[in-house]
């Protein structure tokens, strides 16, 4: 006889177990908030489905809805992953400058009949302070967080979760080329891991932790500048975080980056020691 998710709940419920601990122990082993206005849901899905998910077997939880980042849903996890950046839009866009199909089109004028309404179209911050709170609480207490490339730029609307990531964004250029370098090939996050180039946004952010904890840097080998903070960024970083780890990977905005092999073994590399696998 097939078990419902419902059933099964409450049977271990009625064993003794609370509700919590019961919906708990129906969740996958990762939690993974990803999306937003500039990064489409779907092809961070499609890729960590793949790297993380498939190859690793490692099963995850996505979603793009950021009030579910609490402290209830994170309980029965063992990894939070998040790529995405601090802002959402209730009012929709000022203009669909980020619609691949409408710039791929070279962006038609947009005429309606009757007009379609203005909206403020305002970008708002979502992270509560009770959601960095919770973050902290859930890495301090043993999980494991796998930051990918603009979660940084939450970093700067909570002091909680910076704490956690250890960066605040500082922006980034235009799409270019850089090179994802190596610095500490002794880290088991860097092993087999060589040196690579990608077309990519090379972010850089402001880092507050021991900087003996960065493994990657991020390096334009042109020496192209941005806003006076050079041509080389930190590109991943890693530490202990009370009884649990973070890992943070500054690559990511095409899911090109995503699928690279190099970049490939740098994220299940990141989640082994994360989770304290061998």
């Amino acid at each position: 006889m097939e078990i419902s998710r419902r059933s099964a709940i409450a049977a271990l419920a009625g064993a003794g177990f609370s509700a919590t601990a019961a919906r708990a122990a129906q969740k996958a082993a990762a939690f993974a908030l990803i999306g937003d206005r500039y990064h489409n849901s779907d092809y961070i899905r499609s890729a960590l489905s793949r790297t993380i998910a498939k190859e690793m077997g490692i099963s995850i939880d996505f979603s793009d809805e950021t009030p579910l980042l609490n402290q209830e849903t994170l309980t029965g996890y063992k990894l939070l992953i998040i790529l995405r950046d601090g802002m959402i839009w209730p009012d929709g866009y000022p203009d669909e400058s980020t619609n691949a199909a409408w710039v791929n089109t070279g962006k038609p004028k947009l005429v309606f009949d009757p007009p379609t309404p203005r909206t403020p179209a305002k970008p708002q911050n979502w992270i509560k302070p009770e959601q960095g709170k919770a973050v902290r609480r859930f890495v301090e207490q043993g999980g494991a967080a796998l930051f990918l490339h603009n979660v940084t730029h939450v970093g700067l609307t909570d002091p909680d979760f910076r704490h956690v990531l250890g960066a605040a964004y500082a922006g980034h250029p235009p799409i270019r080329t850089f090179k994802v370098k190596v610095t500490n090939p002794d880290h088991p996050i860097t092993k087999g891991v060589r040196d690579f180039v990608i077309t990519d946004e090379q972010h850089y952010m402001v880092y507050d932790k021991d900087r003996k904890n960065i493994f990657l840097e991020t390096v334009n080998e042109e020496g192209l500048d941005y806003n006076k903070q050079g041509a080389t960024a930190p590109g991943g970083w890693a530490n202990d975080y009370g009884k649990g780890r973070i890992c943070y990977l500054s690559p990511g905005h095409l899911i090109s980056v995503l699928v690279n092999p190099e970049f490939i073994k740098l994220q299940q590399n990141a989640v082994r020691w994360l989770m304290r696998q061998s």
